[in-house]
């Protein structure tokens, strides 16, 4: 990992073991990482995350996914899951297309092997490149003025989920115009030299390192799921909200008519966001409540810097989805009143 040489000059830096890999939580503290991203510019070491290529037919890679991924040129990508038969959510991905036939597929570090072994199962042959490629991820307002000092080509030509290759520092990188923040920036993959060589240029450049713990509460702030916590193989995507990723005028996929039976029941659960109206912070795994009554549970939650406010994700009955209904979350006996929001909580703000 990139992150790990770089701890001794952090003493308040704490590692955490994931998905096989030591994580840093913080570096110098969560909050300061945090407001570094949203008023200037912070970077993630991501290389933890599975990094596929493949080359498949179209027509095979359709059946894959709920989204309509013909609708994509080359240089364009789409955030999706992968579903099995009964609509559970497998993993969600990101798919750039980057020819006709080639595909560049980037998802969780913690189902890497069972989504290579699916995909295996579903295409053939697959270019696993995780352990040969560094994963930058260079957020905040900052982020595209400062990568832009250092790359060949013209940064605004990229769209959001733009993606392609470009020269910087001297050395051929993958950019794309994609990330976990809910600000602008681009992800960058590199040879794990050449990755090196990015990371103490940035770092050189006053770019501030950021680590797990961030990038929750950047994520939380934008209301971005997390793969395991907000959806899960036993959660179907119109549950989980992300029902804009099912395109339903395409063929046919992998769960579709588990969906179609799912929506014509109108289903029996949303995600809502929640923000905190009592003193308290909701947890994943704290019961949501009504009049008393237990009615969902938190599957995210925490403080939101950006907002001085606390807030969360978290299952509710559909009666009770709308924004402006009133609940409370049971924090440690008490029950803590809360109120369902619109999502996105924070919401960048652009000229």
């Amino acid at each position: 990992m990139l992150t790990t040489p770089l701890l001794p000059h952090y003493p308040l830096a704490r590692l955490v073991a994931f998905a096989g890999w030591q994580l840093p939580v913080f570096y110098q503290g969560v909050l300061k990482e945090h407001q570094a991203v949203r008023g200037a510019v912070g970077m993630f070491d991501i290389s933890h995350m599975g990094k596929f290529t493949l080359t498949a037919p179209l027509d095979r890679l359709e059946r894959l996914v709920p989204s309509q991924l013909s609708k994509l040129g080359p240089g364009q990508a789409q955030y999706t899951v992968l579903l099995n038969e009964t609509g559970g959510i497998l993993d969600d991905v990101i798919f750039y297309r980057q020819a006709e036939h080639t595909w560049r597929v980037i998802v969780n570090a913690s189902t890497r092997a069972r989504d290579l072994a699916w995909l295996q199962t579903q295409l053939g042959a697959i270019h696993d490149e995780s352990s040969e490629q560094v994963l930058l991820a260079l957020q905040g307002p900052q982020a595209i003025p400062l990568l832009q000092t250092m790359c060949d080509a013209d940064l605004s030509r990229w769209g959001r989920f733009g993606h392609g290759e470009a020269g910087v520092l001297g050395g051929r990188v993958w950019l794309a115009r994609t990330g976990y923040t809910g600000e602008d920036g681009f992800e960058m993959m590199a040879p794990v030299d050449h990755g090196l060589k990015l990371w103490q240029a940035l770092l050189a450049r006053g770019v501030t390192p950021c680590g797990l713990g961030a990038r929750d509460s950047l994520r939380l702030e934008a209301a971005l799921h997390l793969y395991g916590q907000d959806m899960d193989q036993a959660t179907d995507p119109l549950t989980a909200g992300l029902g804009w990723v099912v395109h339903w005028t395409k063929g046919d996929f992998i769960g579709r008519t588990a969906l179609e039976a799912l929506k014509a029941q109108g289903g029996g659960r949303r995600l809502v966001g929640l923000q905190m109206v009592g003193r308290g912070i909701a947890r994943p795994g704290y019961k949501i409540s009504q009049g008393g009554q237990e009615v969902g549970i938190i599957t995210s939650g925490g403080p939101a810097p950006s907002l001085n406010c606390n807030i969360a994700l978290g299952y509710v009955p559909i009666a009770l989805s709308s924004v402006g209904t009133a609940l409370e979350v049971r924090i440690r006996d008490q029950a803590v009143p809360a109120l369902v929001v619109k999502r996105p909580f924070y919401r960048r703000v652009t000229n």
